[in-house]
């Protein structure tokens, strides 16, 4: 690992205060892995009176990091035997194909190029619905990190150190995916942590003794220990169970998104037509919801009451992807420990609307 930057306790906590006013951003994102990264861009495109947008960058994304684990899940189940901790999530994954009448190796794993060029095209989409024109997009990483001596490069990388560099003022990374991008960025110039703040979604909060099943975080597992390891500004976004609670319904979709401009209709289809649902055998929409995770992000720099967070000290991530409190972090990282959902989601609905007439 290259040497990073040594923050003072006092600019640290500068950076890591909550930002009032615009904020200069770049948003970082796995736009077709599902459905919420769309309604995240989408908000985020809509509130650039407080987003100063310089840059959107295209993350790679692949399930198939799942594929070896969900055989295995199926193993255990048609012989009866107990599930361990860290394949507990897949059980319900495994039936739901099943009850479709297909098999895991019906599915279909894009590679993590495929999903970084997909990301790209989806990205453009939604500027495109919002009537906007897509500029300062960048097509990001197509491999996941494999050691801290070859960063991955990328449009997307090469911008953000430029960007980084380019002011004095802190630089926002909305990151709601893998954060292979980030990381490579670091390690091709590690001056950029005493520039930039990262704000990233994933697992558990760092002190819980649970195993982080979470997709951001276990695709480039490199990636996000570095996060913590660098010690550069970070503002970490627990998705269990705050993002969690950023839950619709599809009676909300019916009367808050659907017919709101082209942008509305796309998401309300994006809604009815999750490729998770193929992908996990999902079926119907009755007594249901949907989590839009990667709001999150956005709500906390839109206003940081909707997201209440706080000082913590810096937690190692180990390979077992647990949390460890070892003292191998001697810095303060700053988390959020609650969430305001319908504040939120009054204000998705209120500019979606607004966009649309």
């Amino acid at each position: 690992m290259p040497n990073f930057p040594i923050l003072s306790d006092a600019k640290r906590s500068a950076m890591l205060e909550p930002p009032k006013g615009p904020v200069r951003v770049v948003i970082d994102t796995d736009t077709a892995n599902e459905i919420d990264d769309q309604y995240a861009l989408a908000w985020g495109l809509l509130s650039q009176d407080i987003l100063n947008i310089e840059g959107v960058y295209a993350e790679p994304y692949s399930f198939g990091i799942y594929k070896d684990d969900l055989l295995k899940t199926r193993e255990l189940l048609n012989k009866g035997q107990e599930i361990p901790e860290h394949l507990a999530t897949f059980p319900g994954w495994v039936r739901g194909v099943e009850s479709t009448g297909k098999t895991l190796e019906d599915i279909h794993f894009c590679t993590p190029a495929e999903g970084m060029e997909e990301s790209y095209q989806e990205i453009l989409r939604v500027y495109d619905k919002l009537g906007m024109t897509a500029k300062k997009v960048f097509q990001g990483s197509t491999q996941y990190l494999k050691t801290y001596s070859e960063p991955v490069k990328s449009e997307a990388a090469e911008h953000l150190v430029e960007t980084a560099l380019a002011s004095d003022e802190p630089l926002y990374v909305i990151a709601i995916g893998v954060v292979t991008n980030v990381a490579s960025a670091l390690l091709m110039a590690p001056e950029i942590a005493s520039r930039i703040v990262v704000t990233w979604t994933s697992g558990y909060p760092t002190n819980s003794n649970v195993f982080n099943h979470s997709f951001n975080m276990e695709q480039d597992m490199l990636g996000s220990q570095l996060l913590y390891d660098s010690g550069v500004p970070l503002v970490y976004l627990p998705g269990y169970y705050l993002g969690a609670q950023l839950r619709l319904s599809l009676p909300e979709m019916e009367a808050y998104v659907k017919g709101k401009g082209a942008m509305g209709d796309y998401l309300y289809h994006l809604y009815t037509h999750n490729p998770i649902y193929q992908q996990r055998g999902i079926q119907g929409h009755f007594g249901r919801s949907w989590v839009i995770w990667d709001l999150i992000n956005f709500a906390w720099l839109l206003n940081p009451n909707w997201v209440p967070t706080k000082l913590v000290p810096c937690p190692s991530l180990g390979d077992d992807k647990y949390w460890y409190q070892d003292g191998k972090n001697k810095h303060l990282i700053r988390e959020a420990y609650e969430i305001n959902r319908d504040a939120i989601f009054r204000d998705f609905f209120s500019k979606l609307a607004a966009a649309g007439t």
